[in-house]
């Protein structure tokens, strides 16, 4: 690393002002910081001085983020050999889907950091490091069969106009990967609903029978309700908690192991870069809705156990991993309260009672993410208030004495 370093500052003056590649000089900064950490500090004005920085928070998010990315792997190849009734070994279900999952990971950072870099050069400015958990989390919230040119649309499309547009990372009111994930749904429904997108190998039918499905647990209580079904008998299609809290379920790539995406919620708050509150808030958000639905009953989905709500689909990784982004998520400690548990009402209550979309969690968030400035305003507009009146209430004391 000493002669990485080393080569690095030769070369470096050929990027600065005045170098030969002086054009180049965001670009060249980028490589730098991502091979080793900055070390501007800030020189005027009053701050708090620590180890952390954007590097090393999005870094500790990918990292918690890497548990759900390996089970997701895993389990397409499981699900793959399930399906065709095929005999595998740990590594040979592990190397099928990475096979699937790898070409996705790789499409999504080659297009969001190339649209990145060339921004960066437009305005001048430094690359920012944000994108590392962007290009991370599309692949995590998309089905395995989807095709490589929409990840490439979509990662185009989030990138730009979910945050470039606003001023780049810090700056975007909408969570770009649920922005990514919002684009695909409504341009091309075909591919990201339905029995055949989540299981590799569906589509091409090759040593699967047409009796097999892939369908997910959200996709049976949907037909449920289609088919005016009881509980009872859809119950009978559910998979067990154990196998749905294990991940062992039909999903998008990194969205079925709840297992998986717990040890990542605890190393977001142990690290402090997740807010414990936001994400107890969406679960407690989510099974408060559930309960009401079950007081009504009036069908299978309303019936359903509101602690189950929370093992299937996306809830929990959205509640993990989405609603705690730090840009789009409210800011003051009041308002994470208020605004993950509306996002925990708010995804059941799209689930269930709007049958068009079966998922509510990506609407969910990205509609609380338009309103998490509002909370934050009343919120302070609250303390304010309230200091006020102390205020007030301790003058007229004062002058009583």
């Amino acid at each position: 690393m000493r002669f990485l370093r080393r080569y690095i500052d030769s070369i470096k003056p050929n990027f600065t002002k005045g170098g030969k590649f002086e054009k180049l000089s965001a670009t060249f900064e980028a490589f730098e910081t991502f091979l080793f950490v900055p070390g501007n500090v800030t020189q005027s004005g009053a701050h708090i001085r620590d180890s952390i920085d954007m590097k090393r928070l999005m870094a500790t998010v990918v990292i918690a983020m890497l548990p759900a990315l390996l089970f997701g792997i895993y389990n397409v190849g499981y699900l793959h050999y399930n399906l065709t009734g095929e005999t595998k070994t740990f590594w040979q279900v592990f190397g099928f889907g990475f096979l699937k999952v790898f070409p996705i990971i790789v499409v999504s950072y080659v297009t969001g950091l190339a649209i990145e870099f060339a921004f960066a050069q437009v305005r001048g400015h430094e690359v920012n490091e944000g994108f590392l958990v962007t290009g991370m989390l599309i692949p995590l919230i998309v089905p395995v069969n989807i095709p490589l040119w929409m990840v490439a649309v979509a990662t185009a499309f989030a990138v730009i106009i979910g945050k470039e547009v606003f001023g780049g990372t810090g700056m975007n009111i909408l969570n770009p990967a649920l922005t990514a994930r919002a684009f695909l749904f409504f341009a091309y429904p075909g591919d990201m609903t339905g029995d055949k997108v989540w299981v590799a190998g569906v589509n091409s039918g090759a040593g699967i029978t047409d009796s097999s499905t892939g369908a997910t647990v959200l996709g049976h209580m949907l037909q449920s309700v289609t088919e005016n079904e009881t509980y009872a008998t859809v119950a009978a299609k559910l998979p067990g908690d154990l196998d749905a809290f294990l991940g062992f379920i039909p999903g998008s790539v990194g969205e079925t192991s709840k297992l998986a995406i717990l040890i990542g919620a605890l190393i977001l708050i142990y690290t402090g870069v997740g807010s414990w509150k936001i994400i107890l808030s969406t679960f407690l958000g989510g099974f408060f809705m559930g309960w009401l639905l079950n007081a009504l009953s009036v069908n299978a989905y309303m019936e359903l156990p509101a602690y189950k709500h929370l093992l299937y689909g996306g809830f929990a990784f959205g509640a993990v991993f989405m609603a705690t982004d730090p840009v789009t998520a409210s800011q003051t400690e009041k308002g994470k309260w208020i605004y993950g548990f509306l996002v925990g009402v708010l995804a059941i209550l799209i689930r269930v009672l709007n049958p068009a979309y079966p998922e509510g969690m990506m609407l969910a968030i990205l509609l609380m993410n338009v309103f998490a400035p509002l909370i934050d305003h009343y919120v302070v507009e609250g303390n304010i208030r309230s200091r006020m009146r102390r205020l007030k209430k301790d003058y007229v004391k004062l002058n009583n004495q």
